[in-house]
């Protein structure tokens, strides 16, 4: 399905050539507005100036949400469009390429100016007037204009004076006193022979400058003029001047040194290319040289792709994950065609299909490194015939060949043979043909693997005075050091090899390489680092900066570090200084306790003890920002934590961004292995917190026994305790716990409970949250001023203390007594306020929530279209928080 946007005419929408309803002159101006700046934020403010000028009627942020809403409905079918509420605007994602704006601008930078100005249809945004409008179409025309004169310079370069006269004149007409335009005529006059109307024209041109403006023409125009005048040779010269394409991205590693062997396999592969196979699929073991072979076949075949050669590592089998997703590959390749930032559309699939419109029509190599599998990977193939793709991976990738026509190239170990070649190329024959014997032991102890036999050579490269017997023997003794490494193939060993690597490290280095091993993954960043090590920050990065120079740890993201998984499990045996895993929590108990109380400072408080000596907690500004880089460090730390008081304290520190984020089953994990700990503690303070937070994650799953259980035991420890304020918190648990199960008695007694505890201990956001959630149980009743009054108690109160999150749930609660007043347009109005709050601090579950009861009050308005936009992007944001979607699919089914 092709969408097309136009603004380069009338505004237009097609979808497979189909004209879209996209409204009436208005609504079409603000989709206009929105294309001009396509996946950029544009504020609202600025999009209603864009839609009305000065003339912004009473009611126009609600009219723009209606807007919105229709170009939504109206927008649904076409793949990867969507305009989102972003903070402070709107953003509308789409793939540049599709508007014929953004296309036009692309195709002009490129030098493709016939394609360009063939794009026009007329008047920029044509039939519509804003003083916004005027100006943009002012700008575009000159754009337009430019890209014309860019033309014609190009056409009399290639000698098509003579068929582009009639066209010149015409502009020429239009733009009278402009000199480029008076230039090409004249150049072109002249080259067909007529050379007296080409000095007359100069003539006119020059009087007309004298009367309008009081100037004379410019020094380029008049030497042109005298050049006609003497007949100067040059001018009648034509040449043909290539357009300006794309960059030839040259992103190969270095081809490898000394590669041996795999005769049968090169061959297979340049066959396969010589047979039109597009995608050819190396699998096999790690280390057996899948991406040695790759890189020195492309470069082999180099020359036969003379429009670039793309590549990218997709890291598919690191520990613990952090696999490249195919998004960013796609940008990084995007990047490579030097596309600029702002043409990059924000979707996937959009991205994929502007990436494969580059390949479209070129020779292009693509080689994708250690994939996870077909599923990674299949969005980065080209498309189109004359560009091909290499693929190495671990997995046998069955679907790639069955689906997508790969060749496979299954990549046995090297043979003898091959592997003391291996060692010959990077040896010398002669040191190989010396001791043949060691030669054989060596091969044999590295299972005949290419990686181990790489790093064996690079060792004794190192050690040239050294003899091949020493360095078997070494290997021999380094196995009976290490027999419990094993690996996963039992017919491959490379631990013992692997200790070469890590022995040339400086001591200090190689340190840090030990406690590596302690960190549970996916990856980790200096500061963490520096902890570990007790080191410095300054000291860790430079010790971080030996380690990737010897290939023992990659810098997979900026600042994000990690061991390949044979490494690491070779450094977690190494490993042995038992408070480095202390400093490792306290860094990132530290860490996310800052981070939290950034996120909601509005929670109770637990105490930490202070950081240790040695520990270097980060104290990032972005809270949210942050949470989402270390969430998967984090729960790897919960749940492999040694130390019980460390695990429950670092899932309550948790618990705010999971809850923010819906992730109940995660944090029903990390609240079951803190309640855990703290029980073998005897820690009653963390077994409350645990309780009360495994509980509400149990209610918003649904289940209610462990749910209700979790909560009662969370009221039992806080009162025993004495901890009111805890207590307090407990009680507006048990009360939407109650409510979810219809026991409006019990539900409201908990509120009112809530509320004193929260006054008795002074806490101004609790007593807020208890309001909010008073005047909902009341309107639950059909108490509705009462209802309406705690709830507007709530707002202020969460204004005054500077509590967004707050103030977004008390609006939603408003907005659902006005329902039930029957005053459906305010409560849409509150509805809407709430949802834009939620917004901006992140809350996904609770924006779920309340487009569900946006969708009602629309509804119940008698805004059937819009109350279905609402519902339609509340289904959207459940199914990507994977949280049930019955009720938002039940209200689209009733609408349609």
């Amino acid at each position: 399905m092709r969408v097309e946007f136009r603004v380069l005419g009338a505004v237009e929408v097609l979808i497979d050539g189909a004209p879209v309803d996209v409204g009436h002159a208005r609504q079409r101006l603000v989709l206009a507005a929105l294309l001009v700046d396509a996946n950029r934020t544009v504020p609202a403010g600025a999009l209603l100036d864009r839609a009305w000028g000065d003339r912004l009627p009473q009611h126009a942020r609600t009219a723009l949400a209606g807007y919105l809403s229709r170009l939504r409905a109206a927008l649904r079918p076409a793949p990867g469009v969507a305009i989102q509420r972003q903070r402070g605007g709107y953003l509308l994602s789409v793939d540049p390429m599709a508007v014929d704006l953004h296309r036009f601008r692309h195709l002009v930078q490129e030098g493709h100016l016939d394609g360009a100005l063939e794009l026009w249809r007329g008047p920029a945004f044509d039939a519509l007037s804003t003083p916004w409008c005027e100006a943009v179409r002012v700008a575009l025309e000159r754009e337009r204009h430019a890209a014309e004169l860019d033309r014609n310079d190009l056409a009399l370069a290639a000698g098509e004076h003579a068929a582009l006269l009639t066209t010149l004149l015409g502009t020429a007409d239009r733009h009278p006193l402009d000199e480029r335009v008076a230039a090409q005529v004249m150049l072109a006059l002249y080259r067909c022979g007529r050379q007296a109307e080409a000095l007359r024209r100069y003539a006119d041109l020059r009087a007309a400058l004298a009367d309008e403006l009081g100037a004379d023409p410019s020094p380029a125009l008049r030497d042109l003029h005298q050049a006609m005048l003497s007949s100067e040779p040059g001018l009648a010269a034509v040449g043909v001047r290539r357009a300006v394409g794309l960059p030839v991205p040259r992103q190969l590693p270095a081809a490898p040194r000394a590669f041996t062997g795999r005769s049968e396999e090169l061959g297979r592969m340049t066959a396969a290319l010589d047979a039109g196979v597009l995608v050819l699929a190396v699998s096999g073991t790690a280390g057996a040289g899948k991406s040695a072979l790759a890189v020195h076949w492309a470069h082999a075949v180099a020359e036969r792709f003379p429009d670039g050669l793309l590549f990218v590592n997709l890291r598919g089998y690191h520990p613990g994950g952090g696999a490249v997703p195919p998004v960013a590959a796609v940008r990084g390749f995007l990047d490579a065609f030097a596309v600029p930032a702002e043409r990059i559309p924000a979707g996937l699939d959009a991205q994929v299909g502007l990436y494969r419109s580059l390949l479209a029509g070129r020779r292009v190599l693509v080689v994708l490194d250690n994939c996870r599998d077909a599923g990674q990977v299949r969005p980065l193939l080209p498309g189109t015939p004359g560009c091909a793709a290499v693929v190495t991976s671990r997995d046998a990738l069955a679907g790639l060949v069955a689906v997508d026509g790969a060749e496979p190239l299954p990549l046995a170990l090297l043979s003898r043979r091959e592997a003391g070649e291996l060692l010959a190329g990077r040896l010398g024959a002669e040191r190989v043909a010396a001791e043949t014997g060691a030669v054989a032991e060596i091969v044999r102890r590295c299972a005949r693997l290419p990686l181990a036999l790489s790093i064996v050579a690079g060792r004794a490269v190192a050690r040239p005075g050294a003899g091949l017997a020493a360095l078997a023997a070494d290997l021999r003794a380094a196995r009976q050091q290490l027999d419990g490494f094993a690996s996963s193939d039992p017919a491959i060993d490379v631990r013992a090899v692997l200790s070469w690597s890590y022995r040339a490290l400086g001591a200090a280095a190689a340190r840090l390489f030990r406690l590596l091993g302690v960190h549970p993954g996916p990856d980790v960043t200096i500061a963490a680092a520096a902890s570990l090590a007790a080191a410095t920050l300054d000291e860790t990065r430079e010790l971080i900066g030996e380690l990737v120079t010897a290939n023992l740890v990659t810098e997979h993201r900026a600042g994000r570090f990690q061991l390949h998984d044979l490494l690491r499990a070779y450094a977690a045996e190494l490993a042995a200084e038992p408070a480095a895993a202390g400093r490792m929590l306290e860094h990132y108990l530290h860490s996310a306790f800052h981070a939290d109380q950034l996120l909601y400072p509005y929670r109770e408080k637990i105490l930490l003890e202070p950081a240790g000596a040695g520990v270097v907690p980060e104290t990032a500004d972005d809270a949210l920002a942050w949470f989402v880089a270390e969430h998967e460090v984090l729960l790897a730390v919960v749940l492999s934590a040694g130390d019980d008081r460390a695990t429950w304290q670092l899932a309550w520190t948790l618990s705010t961004y999971l809850n923010l984020q819906g992730q109940w089953r995660a944090q029903v994990a990390v609240q079951t292995a803190a309640l855990a700990a703290a029980g073998r503690l005897g820690d009653r303070p963390g077994e409350a917190h645990a309780c009360r937070a495994l509980g509400r994650a149990h209610d918003m799953l649904g289940a209610d026994e462990p749910a209700q259980r979790h909560l009662e035991r969370a009221r039992e420890l806080f009162e025993a305790l004495g901890d009111r304020a805890g207590l307090a918190t407990t009680y507006v648990n048990l009360a939407r716990l109650a409510a979810r199960l219809g026991d409006r008695d019990a539900e409201l007694s908990h509120d009112r409970r809530s509320l004193a505890l929260f006054e008795e201990v002074g806490d101004r956001a609790g007593q807020a949250r208890a309001l909010n959630n008073l005047g909902v149980a009341l309107a639950r009743r059909g108490e509705l001023a009462g209802a309406l009054d705690a709830c507007d108690r709530a707002v202020r109160l969460n204004r005054e203390i500077g509590n967004r999150h707050g103030e977004a749930a008390a609006w939603d609660s408003i907005g659902m007594v006005h329902g039930r007043r029957g005053e459906h347009d305010r409560a849409a109005d509150c509805c809407q306020r709430g949802l834009e709050l939620y917004r901006d601090t992140g809350d996904r579950p609770a924006q779920a929530e309340t487009l569900l009861k946006l969708g009602d009050a629309r509804r119940d308005a008698g805004l059937q279209e819009l109350a279905r936009d609402a519902w339609q992007e509340a289904l959207h944001l459940l199914d990507e928080l994977g949280h049930d979607n019955g009720e938002a699919r039940a209200r689209l089914a009733g609408c349609r």
